[in-house]
């Protein structure tokens, strides 16, 4: 499985990041698996933010829930993550995965006027 991760490397202070994570190989729909979104902040540690699993149920971290949407597109094999509000904490190297067993390369988003 390969997973890719995409979208604004540069976000405004109290807009709303936009990111993408494409599948390959695995269908996100069809396979018992959770897909995940988890962040690391510049010198900090990882922090799961939420993730969709096969069913379409989705689950957030109750920190960042009231700013967080996540969706998928079967269509497309691809989820999405929306944070919205964002402020300069928010910057972070953003990776989609497959469980905890699959990764993307991850992107970095700043967060910044």
């Amino acid at each position: 499985v390969q997973l890719q991760e995409s979208g604004p490397g540069l976000v405004k202070p109290s807009q709303t990041l936009s990111l993408t994570c494409t599948v390959s190989v695995d269908s996100i729909a069809a396979t018992c698996y959770s897909w995940n979104w988890i962040r690391q902040p510049p010198g900090k540690g990882l922090e799961w933010i939420g993730a969709v699993v096969y069913s379409g149920d989705i689950y957030y971290s109750p920190s960042l829930k009231s700013r967080t949407n996540i969706s998928r597109d079967t269509s497309k094999n691809q989820f999405t993550l929306q944070l919205r509000a964002v402020t300069p904490e928010d910057t972070a190297v953003y990776y989609c995965t497959r469980t905890m067993a699959y990764w993307g390369n991850g992107t970095l988003v700043t967060v910044s006027s």
